[in-house]
């Protein structure tokens, strides 16, 4: 087998600063051929936004590999893989390339959802002037729950809009730079305080299902779920039961409004079925996944990439491990 020296990147080389000629490079990003054998891989940058399939497929037959890099900040897509993995194989995310974008979509939802933005849409494709009141996003109690660098990104960006109160919920309680977190133990006494709860949890087997029925029984009447983290964070069939009775068509508005509306970038299933009545469903938002997708990531994916195998050629510490098989 080659010397470890081979990487597998998903971005083109000559894109990446600064790479250490050290190192030899293959570009892969999702072809049905691969570059090279991949047993001779060292170092494997995951293809971004191409799946579960396309991430693992080269993984059985990376017997070398030393470093699997994600591209997103959260690890399920390739979660199956990684017990079989070869021992000592570190897994890094891209802790810090989606948090802006992905907080501006947290941001443009939530806003979005308050000031029925959606409505407004419809009545302009109607040719209607449809005033009226709605609700502000100021003065609203938020609650972040998952609240790590994309919660503390969300929460930097709701301050200027004069909100009453942000709460901030994580797995354990600690001190962060805007406030304390509590932990997840204590979530059931700050939902009923929520006039908006965002989630930007990773999907984890705690997190799983975590929004249930009975997390959004403890909801107050009107209130707003966001998700931005992960779809099956959120129970779909639990959600439906609270955000009403779906319309009979996309745009129909024989729909019965529930007790809650939602945000969702993230849906489960996903990509969400055509005849989903999660599409039809009265007060509920949804985006198709894409708050990591913008003009922000490729610079920001660059810039890691490059440090980490800098880092890697030097023999220094890599950053955003979050597992090793």
């Amino acid at each position: 087998m080659a010397a470890a020296t081979e990487v597998w990147l998903s971005l083109p080389p000559e894109s990446v600063e600064h790479l250490p000629d050290s190192l030899t490079y293959r570009y892969w990003n999702g072809e049905e051929e691969f570059p090279a054998d991949p047993a001779d891989c060292a170092f494997y940058v995951v293809p971004y936004y191409l799946g579960a399939e396309v991430a693992v497929r080269p993984l059985a037959r990376m017997t070398g590999v030393r470093v699997v890099q994600t591209l997103t900040a959260g690890i399920d897509h390739i979660a199956s893989a990684i017990p079989r993995l070869p021992t000592g194989t570190r897994v890094c995310n891209a802790r810090g390339v989606h948090d802006a974008s992905t907080a501006e979509l947290a941001l443009a939802l939530t806003l979005g959802a308050l000031r029925d933005l959606p409505g407004w849409v419809r009545a302009q494709d109607r040719g209607e002037w449809l005033t009226g009141f709605r609700p502000a996003l100021a003065d609203r109690t938020v609650l972040i729950v998952g609240y790590g660098a994309v919660g503390e990104a969300v929460e930097r960006r709701l301050l200027p809009f004069e909100v009453a109160a942000v709460h901030r919920v994580a797995r354990s309680a600690r001190t962060a730079p805007l406030g304390p977190v509590r932990p997840l133990s204590e979530i059931d006494g700050l939902l009923p305080l929520a006039d908006v709860v965002i989630v930007t949890t990773p999907l984890t087997e705690e997190t799983r299902g975590l929004v249930d029925a009975g997390f959004l029984a403890r909801m107050k009447d009107g209130a707003l779920l966001v998700n931005v983290g992960r779809g099956p964070v959120v129970d779909t069939r639990a959600l439906l039961a609270e955000t009403g009775t779906p319309a009979s068509a996309p745009g129909a508005d024989d729909g019965v409004p529930g007790r809650l509306r939602a945000a969702l970038d993230v849906t489960d299933p996903e990509p969400l079925p055509k005849d989903h009545p999660l599409w039809r469903s009265p007060g509920v938002l949804i985006t198709p996944h894409v708050g990591g997708p913008s003009s922000a990531f490729a610079p920001r994916a660059r810039r890691l990439v490059g440090e980490q195998l800098r880092r890697w050629a030097a023999g220094e510490e890599l950053l955003n491990t979050v597992a090793v098989a």
